[in-house]
């Protein structure tokens, strides 16, 4: 099966021209073949060529000119040299001018291949180390944490679409929940895993420079626009995956030119007149509702079903019960490698307030609340007054208060508790608290989930870890 790229062959002779475009249409699915050098570099702009394979001697042109000179209209597509065996010292030239690799004549098909399929994976893995090196200042855990039901669905319908070779993928997730670590495992898990993986934010480029940022621009589309050509971010992803993060973001007349790319792989660069062609898979992130968006008319209804072809929706923290502490944990062993400390993990109290601690901010607030600790604390165990900084934390999550008791109103407001708190630790007030709520719903474990905002699988965790027997007297 022919591989997904696109050759462009600039050779005056007709018969090696004729040759080589032949050895190479085996292999790649287009091949444009030009023994006019002029008219080959004027159709470059519009081929968009993966690879370039360039004769040295073109009767009035020299190949070193032209490598030169598309080095500095910024062509960063990797470049074939092909050169007689006195030419030696020349193309050793053109290598140190940006040259790929070079082939000598009279030439050997066989290695014609090799050498062109070295320099299309060679060009592939340095554009991967370039955007590993940017996204690796970025703060997010390396791999997807957690045995809980709603992630491991997520992430068993993100193996079998990255299995596809396009789908498009709309992730669903609170912010914080990971969504670009989705897209990302989606990406490791596809045909494409050789290929770059771009994040666009959409929510944080400004829309003046949204559409110079997607499709990039030609020299004069804007004023400071000198380079004669620098591509867009889908350009960036080309025969890999883009995710578009907070699709919902994205103003109208961008979703218009979003839509075409979807639909035809083909858009134009801000200022250009040729068409440029693309192979990536889009993958959209959002935290909000898209089809409520759409009844609103702010956002595109025929977008939204372009997008919407495999949904996947992330869980919030609170609903993944033991995955919490799992992810806290990896954090902290993340954290005592980068500060050089040695903390164990959590206390007693410590666990309580990190399982039912509502994390509003999900595995992003998670993180940085682990940073601060770890950071800040030089404790054998993390304990409560470690995490006394959080936001909505009472008094009674640390370990001694003043007050004889607290009233607590349970939702939706029909039931008040008092729960007696002084001298208590946070663990003996949550058993007061659950057992009194299962005595209210006479041991209904779904209806007390219900009424403590909680999720059942995370109320049965604390059933088991508190020691309380809901079929107990008083429950019935």
């Amino acid at each position: 099966m022919a591989k997904n790229y696109t050759i462009v062959i600039i050779e005056d002779d007709p018969l090696v021209n004729e040759s080589v475009q032949n050895v190479l249409l085996s292999k790649y699915t287009r091949v444009e073949a030009f023994t006019d050098p002029n008219e080959g570099i004027n159709q470059l702009h519009k081929i968009a060529p993966d690879l370039l394979v360039l004769d040295i001697f073109l009767g009035y042109a020299n190949g070193l000119d032209i490598l030169e000179q598309l080095r500095k209209q910024g062509y960063t597509m990797p470049v074939v040299i092909m050169t007689a065996f006195s030419d030696i010292k020349m193309a050793v030239r053109a290598m140190k001018l940006g040259a790929e690799d070079f082939i000598v004549k009279p030439l050997d098909l066989d290695q014609l291949e090799v050498t062109v399929e070295r320099a299309l994976r060679n060009y592939e893995l340095k554009r991967k180390v370039d955007l590993l090196s940017e996204q690796i200042k970025k703060e997010q855990p390396d791999e997807i944490i957690g045995n809980s039901i709603g992630i491991r669905k997520a992430l068993e319908l993100g193996k079998l679409v990255g299995k596809t070779e396009d789908t498009t993928v709309l992730i669903y997730g609170e912010t914080g929940t990971g969504k670009e670590l989705m897209a990302k495992y989606i990406h490791d898990n596809s045909p494409r895993s050789n290929g770059p993986f771009v994040s666009v934010n959409c929510g944080a480029i400004p829309r003046e420079l949204a559409e110079n940022e997607f499709f990039g621009y030609e020299k004069g589309a804007f004023t400071g626009a000198t380079e004669k050509m620098r591509p867009g971010k889908f350009e960036q992803a080309q025969h890999g995956t883009i995710l578009l993060d907070e699709i919902s973001e994205l103003s109208m007349d961008l979703q218009v030119k979003l839509l075409r790319v979807l639909q035809e792989r083909r858009f134009y660069r801000l200022g250009g007149t040729k068409e440029i062609s693309v192979d990536v898979r889009v993958v959209a992130s959002t935290n909000k509702e898209l089809e409520a968006l759409v009844e609103e008319g702010k956002f595109r209804e025929d977008l939204y079903y372009r997008l919407n072809v495999a949904k996947i929706i992330l869980p919030p923290l609170r609903d993944r019960g033991e995955d919490t502490l799992q992810i806290a944990t990896a954090f902290v062993s993340e954290f005592n490698k980068k500060f050089g400390k040695n903390t164990k993990g959590f206390d007693n109290d410590a666990t309580a307030i990190i399982l039912n601690y509502p994390w509003k901010g999900n595995i992003r607030e998670l993180r940085n609340a682990i940073e601060r600790i770890i950071l800040m604390e030089n404790k054998e165990l993390i304990d409560a007054e470690a995490l006394s900084f959080l936001r909505g934390l009472s008094t009674m999550s640390t370990a001694k208060t003043s007050n004889a008791e607290a009233m607590i109103i349970l939702p939706p407001g029909k039931h008040y508790l008092k729960v007696s708190v002084t001298g208590a630790s946070y663990n003996e007030v949550s058993k007061d608290l659950l057992e009194q709520v299962l005595k209210i719903v006479k041991g209904n474990q779904i209806k007390a989930a219900k009424i403590l905002g909680i999720s059942r699988a995370k109320l049965r965790y604390r059933i088991e870890q508190l020691a309380i027997n809901p079929t107990g007297k008083g429950f019935e």
